[in-house]
């Protein structure tokens, strides 16, 4: 017995939904690399088009332009695994210190995997309004985290005296803030590995009151 025509309605829309789905991702990879490559303003969305192998309007019918794009990316840096994972190893731990060490070890598992990433969208901030605004929400989110992070020291007494969460917030962006990161890495040529150890030091002397061992 033959099927009836409409019978193939559901597998047709699948597979569009699913050859859709495969130019979403090779325009977010070819963005992805021309932006690495070359810096956000010396890429066109033609040479996206062109990378990825399709044409200028599909490029805007499947992801919209350039900033929009940009916006993607940093997205999946802002939505990694590892944000989540983090501030669960934060709200679980009992001790200051081990509270400090988990939250910078996940910040610079999440910094080393989309710092580069991440300057190209400090670039493109002073270029595209879109883009500027997409990075005050990357902060807002980024400091969202960090606001965790102060909400649980504060929850175990453990910040220094006088200090307040707000106060304790603002001290962890700026040692763990993606700029500090970028300070040491790229442009002091620490090894991240040195950079975390070095930044849990200092973040223990500045919100708990002095080293703990």
């Amino acid at each position: 017995m033959s099927s009836r025509p409409g019978d193939r309605r559901p597998y047709r829309a699948g597979r569009r939904a699913e050859a859709a789905a495969e130019t979403r991702a090779a325009i977010l990879d070819a963005a992805l690399r021309l932006f690495m490559e070359r810096g956000y303003g010396k890429v066109t969305v033609s040479d996206i088009a062109r990378e990825s192998g399709t044409a200028v309007p599909t490029v805007y019918a499947s992801t919209g332009g350039k900033a929009a794009i940009l916006a993607h990316l940093i997205g999946e840096g802002m939505d990694d695994p590892i944000v989540d994972e983090t501030l669960a190893a934060v709200r679980a731990s009992s001790d200051p210190r081990e509270t400090v060490a988990a939250a910078t070890h996940g910040v610079r598992i999440d910094n080393e995997r989309y710092s580069a990433l991440l300057q190209v969208l400090v670039t493109a901030a002073a270029l595209d309004e879109t883009a500027a605004e997409t990075l005050t929400d990357a902060n807002r989110v980024y400091r969202e985290a960090l606001a965790v992070v102060a909400g649980r020291l504060a929850d175990l007494h453990a910040l220094g005296k006088g200090l307040t969460q707000g106060r304790a917030t603002d001290i962890l962006w700026f040692f763990l803030g993606h700029q500090s990161w970028h300070l040491y890495v790229a442009d002091c040529g620490w090894s991240w590995n040195d950079t975390e150890h070095w930044l849990v030091e200092q973040v223990s002397a500045a919100l708990l009151g002095g080293r703990i061992d």
